[in-house]
């Protein structure tokens, strides 16, 4: 087959056929079998919109009266469909019904397909603010220069990083200027490349907390670091075993708001981890989780605003906005900042810049304040509605973990986690239970002398590294979209064990 001659005008949408060149009989025949078969085959889904016939007898160097004549033949056998005013489209078709493969199982048997999603982890998605982003997209891309839609800076763009320094300094009580920011693709690029900083400056490993996500701990491992679990109790991670974990170079923290359990890092903690850093040349990784959404007290400052040159804050939009944005960021020591950039391979260099701009624009523009606000009013509302449903409905289950974020602690009988679980699948509830997010057993750590405040033994959700922990679940309320967070919670309310 000859290519298409190029027309020298063309309308509509492009659509690719194999045919034989303009001139040769047999021609509208050829283009009802490449239409027919680009149906048959899946390259025109149904209800596509096909060119006119005046715009793809001009794309193919055909006579109008060919193509519509092709049309025409396929709209009488059902593959195509015209109507005045919507054109010319294929046919929509039920999915064919598959064959029977041998004895079904009875619907009384299959847990029902998931209808219901309690996963912590993620905003509410349809309350993204569509309308002021748009508003915030024309704005920076009118003014955005053209060097913007080109190769730029690894570290991101300046105009991010001006509103990010701002912004944290202001909301969050980070110290930082521009120059000491770097944006990279999510969180977990961000994790990844402060791995691989650490290696190249001869760490051996991370010291995490007993209770997180596991895919963190995998990807510090993948860049060849060991983990490392610290205990935690009431007042949080027992950061005074650090002392004795010599071989860890960094220790990845949530102080705000812990993930899973919920609780922040007290006061005295905080201070001793910044000077265990200070003492012995480590890092202070901050990951800054759910540190916008604080309820019931002031805001929790960031910890590097105790010590900038030891402690890098790790922030996102994933949960302020959606993950799908893919935007992070890090603040880091000055130090650090070109060992980090070496770190990147070329793959891994760029950010897409338009969302940087337009980041950039929603923050100075006031559009993200204004974002937090309204979700954080939303996000205390729904926790209150959770809590009060299972005050009423299983006032037996303590709930902690509530003063902040986006998801709650369950704390259920021991041994019934597991159960809880299945009864959640034949309900179509999606829902993780604590033990999900428990490390791996770790060597059982020596006597703890934190002076930062006594630990005897583990007062809170979270046990003792090695040790066996509690029976609970993790309840992301923030995740369903508002229209089906009572049915959530209704078969949350369904499945926990009764009172003894």
């Amino acid at each position: 087959m000859e290519e298409p001659r190029a027309a020298t005008t063309t309308t509509g949408s492009d659509l690719h056929l194999d045919l034989p060149a303009p001139g040769t009989s047999g021609v509208r025949d050829a283009l009802i079998t490449a239409l027919r078969e680009a149906v048959r085959g899946g390259r025109l889904a149904p209800g596509t919109r096909l060119p006119s016939s005046r715009s793809l007898a001009a794309d193919l160097g055909l006579a109008r009266n060919t193509v519509a004549d092709a049309y025409g033949e396929l709209v009488a056998e059902g593959w195509l469909t015209a109507r005045q005013g919507s054109g010319t489209r294929v046919a929509l078709r039920a999915d064919p019904v598959p064959p029977p493969a041998g004895r079904s199982v009875p619907a009384a048997r299959t847990p029902r397909r998931r209808v219901h999603n309690l996963l912590p982890g993620s905003p509410d998605l349809s309350a993204f603010p569509r309308a002021a982003w748009l508003t915030a997209a024309r704005r920076a891309l009118a003014a955005a220069p053209a060097d913007a839609f080109g190769y730029g800076d690894p570290a991101g763009r300046p105009e991010l990083r001006h509103a990010l320094a701002h912004y944290l300094a202001r909301a969050r009580g980070v110290r930082t200027a521009p120059e000491r920011i770097v944006i990279c693709a999510g969180f977990v690029q961000g994790l990844m490349l402060l791995s691989r900083a650490l290696r190249a400056m001869g760490a051996e490993a991370v010291a995490v907390d007993s209770y997180g996500l596991d895919f963190h701990w995998s990807l510090i491992r993948g860049e060849g670091l060991r983990t490392v679990p610290l205990p935690k109790d009431a007042q949080g991670t027992r950061v005074g075993e650090l002392d004795h974990r010599r071989d860890a170079g960094a220790v990845l923290l949530t102080p705000a708001h812990h993930f899973p359990t919920g609780m922040p890092l007290s006061p005295e903690r905080r201070s001793a981890v910044v000077d265990w850093a200070r003492r012995t040349g480590g890092l202070v990784l901050e990951d800054d989780y759910d540190g916008e959404f604080r309820y019931d007290c002031r805001r929790v400052g960031a910890l590097q605003g105790l010590d900038p040159e030891r402690v890098v804050h790790l922030g996102t939009a994933s949960k302020s906005l959606a993950p799908g944005l893919r935007l992070a960021w890090m603040v880091l020591p000055q130090h650090l900042v070109g060992e980090v950039l070496a770190a990147k391979n070329p793959a891994e260099e760029m950010t897409g810049t338009p969302d940087q701009l337009i980041l950039a624009e929603f923050i100075t523009g006031g559009g993200y304040d204004r974002h937090l606000r309204s979700m954080r009013l939303r996000y205390r509302r729904r926790r209150d509605r959770l809590v009060a449903a299972l005050a009423e409905r299983a006032p037996h289950i303590p709930v902690t973990g509530i003063a902040a974020g986006l998801h709650a602690v369950l704390e259920l009988p021991p041994g019934t986690e597991d159960r809880v679980l299945r009864a959640a699948a034949w309900e179509g509830l999606a829902l993780e239970g604590l033990s999900r997010y428990r490390h791996e057993p770790g060597p059982v750590p020596v006597p703890d002398t934190d002076s930062a405040g006594p630990a005897a033994g583990p007062a809170g959700p979270g046990p003792a590294a090695g040790a066996p922990g509690p029976d609970g679940l993790v309840v992301g309320y923030g995740t369903p979209p508002e229209h089906a967070f009572t049915a959530a919670v209704d078969a949350l309310c369904r499945v926990l064990p009764p009172a003894p």
